[in-house]
């Protein structure tokens, strides 16, 4: 079975959660922007939690259903509608044969994430069905969805099926995710962040700077960074250094004194210097930083870090035990 996309938007691609073990080889590991927000959109829908969905930058998009489905999604403050009932962010519902689902141009943050009950079933490539946006592989045919592609889908499991039997008269499940995992765009956001290997390369003034004042998401940004713009980070003394691997939420600070936060698509080494690195349960807020948007850091402790995705990880699990719970 398929979907048929009516309307792509602005970028539209095919994303799970990633594509490990080729860094040493210089693969980027990609995958969705915000891998929690699709582990739990899959969860949803009766998927495994690796399956593949779509992630949709800026909205305008429309997709039209061959068959029965379920569908859910996680991001920024969209308005998502499946015909003309509105979907909520955390939810998931049942589209008929027919049916489209509409995505909306968003007041806050910049992407979404859809998962559709059996995923979507486009060839893996190195261990990921992910859409390498720059290197022109995996997802569907190596590029962003455009008008009128038709994109293959795979088979509802069990507990889809159970689901899709019982939503035929409420169309929407009352099962629900926790709002701030599946609402993750902020005004004037703050990402919390550990030093990073070269923290030492900056001084007291400038760790204040990095921690204390505002910083502006510029218009050259996309799924390899987001650049800020606003006061300089100065280092105590310039001079190249050797590359060294880098990771998304990496923050490097280039000559120029402005930082870049590396997200998904980030290269698998860098010469810049990495005054910071932001926790990984922040990174889906990261993800949502758009041209214009304002944002800060805050520093935490290593230890800090460990303990909030220790917990976010736990909370995660009492969440999987919650739906089989429910299961029809």
């Amino acid at each position: 079975m398929t979907v048929k996309i009516l309307s792509a938007g602005f970028l539209t691609s095919v994303q799970d959660l990633g594509r490990l073990g080729f860094r040493e080889s210089g693969v980027s590991a990609g995958g969705a922007l915000d891998q929690h927000g699709l582990r739990v959109a899959n969860l949803l829908v009766g998927n495994d939690e690796a399956d593949a969905g779509l992630e949709i930058t800026l909205g305008g998009f429309c997709v039209r259903f061959e068959d029965e489905r379920l569908v859910s999604w996680c991001g920024g403050d969209f308005d998502v509608y499946i015909g003309a009932t509105a979907l909520p962010s955390g939810h998931f519902a049942l589209v008929r044969a027919g049916e489209e689902v509409i995505v909306n141009k968003p007041r806050i943050g910049c992407r979404a994430w859809i998962a559709i009950s059996g995923g979507i079933d486009v060839p893996i490539v190195l261990g990921s069905r992910s859409t390498d946006l720059r290197a022109g592989f995996g997802g569907f045919n190596g590029r962003a969805l455009r008008d009128r592609d038709t994109v293959p889908l795979g088979e509802n499991s069990a507990r889809a099926k159970g689901w899709i039997d019982n939503l035929h008269s409420e169309k929407i499940a009352r099962v629900s995710a926790s709002h701030d995992w599946v609402s993750t765009a902020k005004v004037d956001s703050t990402l919390r962040v550990v030093r990073g290997s070269d923290w030492n390369r900056f001084g007291a003034a400038t760790h204040r700077v990095l921690t204390s004042e505002l910083f502006n998401v510029s218009p050259d940004s996309d799924r390899m960074g987001a650049r800020l713009e606003g006061p300089e980070l100065k280092r105590i003394e310039d001079g190249d250094l050797v590359s060294e691997a880098v990771a998304p939420g990496t923050i490097q600070v280039p000559p120029s004194g402005k930082p870049i936060v590396l997200l998904g698509d980030c290269q698998t080494i860098g010469g810049y210097p990495k005054i910071a690195h932001v926790i990984t349960i922040d990174l889906p807020i990261a993800a949502q930083l758009r041209p214009g948007d304002r944002m800060r850091f805050r520093e935490v402790s290593l230890g800090e870090a460990y303990r909030l995705l220790a917990e976010r990880n736990h909370d995660l699990e009492q969440f999987r035990v919650g739906l089989q719970l429910h299961a029809p």
